[in-house]
């Protein structure tokens, strides 16, 4: 996780937004199978986002078991994903 958050600072300081996506996407995944934080709901929600057109990744933040996503998104496409993830 940490030599990923290197890398991410570094992807995000040239706006390599496909790149910080694939990083946050990967993060989840190990915190999921890795480190077993994760919990159904929140995979339910990165799944959804990563699968949405315009999404660069998503992942789980906080402390773990439950909590909140962060989700990196195009401008012009947040509200519709709001809206998705809400049905």
């Amino acid at each position: 996780e940490n030599q990923r958050t290197v890398e991410a600072k570094t992807r995000l300081e040239s706006g390599n937004w496909k790149e910080v996506g694939r990083l946050m996407n990967e993060s989840h995944s190990s915190m999921r199978d890795d480190y077993e934080v994760s919990c159904e709901e929140i995979d339910i929600l990165t799944t959804l986002a990563q699968n949405f057109e315009g999404v660069y990744g998503s992942r789980l933040t906080g402390g773990g078991f439950g909590g909140c996503t962060v989700t990196l998104v195009e401008k012009n496409r947040v509200e519709l994903l709001i809206e998705y993830l809400k049905r």
